[in-house]
């Protein structure tokens, strides 16, 4: 069993930038494929980004990559969600999860476990 929260969205002005937080316990991150995803207001949820439990390979959808940087520190049992140059776009609920089934996956329902998300609101 995995317990994620996610904390660190909020309002901010396009272009702007905020870290989101995804806090596990339960089993360590290292032994756990994580990412994230989020629904943006009336439309179906979408992948953002994952890594693997090594930490040694990453993903992004291509309307972040180059914006956004997965990161995790394994001391806090963290894992994180660096979103630059933020656009009116990126308004959504933020939603963190984990699989422990290896490899890198953008289809959520491979996914068993998710926390209760973050609302990130970009102004334009």
């Amino acid at each position: 069993q995995v317990q994620l929260v996610e904390s660190g969205g909020g309002l901010v002005q396009a272009g702007g930038s905020l870290r989101l937080s995804c806090a596990a316990s339960g089993r360590s991150i290292s032994s756990v494929t994580m990412a994230w995803f989020r629904q943006p207001p009336g439309k179906d949820r979408e992948f953002v980004s994952s890594i693997t439990r090594s930490g040694a390979a990453t993903d992004y959808a291509d309307s972040v990559k180059g914006r956004f940087t997965i990161s995790r520190d394994i001391a806090k049992n963290t894992v994180y969600l660096q979103m630059n140059n933020l656009k009116p776009d990126d308004t959504a609920a933020y939603y963190c999860a984990a699989k422990i089934i290896m490899g890198l996956s953008r289809i959520g329902i491979n996914y068993p476990y998710w926390g209760q998300g973050t609302q990130v609101t970009v102004s334009s």
